[in-house]
């Protein structure tokens, strides 16, 4: 949902700034396009771009660990531990591109990854001749392999998700993610959430602009804009 480090802090939020940024130029583009080919008055940018994150919630089992030491009250811990909700970060980076190509890795694209004398990073790529030797689409180990992800962080298969470039299917995807972070983000809530993948809290208008609702103006169990803020000292060369 948000870089490492303290949601709070100046760094994260001019992070999170210049992300919301990016999207909405994104979203923008793609809203152009559809508006050129009249195609805007029955879509949506987000049935062409969509951006989901991962969370979980856990009901209190009987018999389970609890630390000796308790956090401190009011808290982003504290609160989460309460909430029993948290975001679940992942490093790694992956995509998979028309179930024929896998690319995996730890490396960003950015300026401490790339330099050649900072992290080590590594990364590989992967994909199977046989089964791009035809016109029709890849049923190899690439898509048996996305197939598998979209149900550990889904809980469902559905026949739709075997054409994942299709509008009807991203719309349900969207659909399963909007329920889920209803479910992740309802105080009320109590009991293990049925899967992980969630929207990420901003609403996106038909023009391509970025904005959120006010009930998911800061990420929960936190004090965080979900949009970020603008760093008035931070130069960016940290931030970006």
């Amino acid at each position: 949902m948000w870089p490492e480090g303290m949601p709070e802090s100046a760094s994260v939020q001019a992070i999170l700034d210049w992300q919301r940024r990016t999207m909405e130029m994104m979203y923008t583009d793609i809203s152009k396009v559809l508006q050129r080919k009249g195609m805007l008055d029955r879509t949506h940018p987000t049935d062409y771009l969509t951006f989901l994150c991962l969370g979980n919630c856990e009901s209190k089992k009987v018999g389970e660990y609890e630390p000796e030491e308790k956090p401190e009250p009011n808290s982003d811990y504290g609160r989460a531990q309460q909430a029993r909700r948290f975001m679940i970060y992942v490093h790694s980076k992956m995509m998979i591109v028309d179930d024929e190509y896998i690319i995996v890795g730890s490396a960003n694209i950015n300026q401490r990854s790339m330099d050649g004398a900072r992290d080590t990073e590594i990364a590989m790529g992967a994909y199977q001749p046989k089964h791009l030797t035809t016109m029709e689409p890849a049923r190899g180990q690439v898509y048996g392999f996305r197939l598998a992800l979209w149900y550990e962080h889904l809980r469902q298969f559905e026949d739709l998700f075997e054409t994942p470039e299709s509008v009807d299917c991203i719309r349900q995807v969207n659909a399963l993610a909007e329920r889920n972070w209803k479910l992740f983000s309802d105080n009320s809530f109590v009991g293990d959430l049925p899967a992980h993948l969630l929207r990420y809290p901003v609403e996106i208008t038909k023009l391509g602009d970025v904005t959120t609702s006010e009930e998911n103006k800061h990420f929960p169990d936190t004090k965080a804009p979900v949009l970020g803020t603008k760093s008035d000292y931070l130069p960016f060369i940290l931030t970006t």
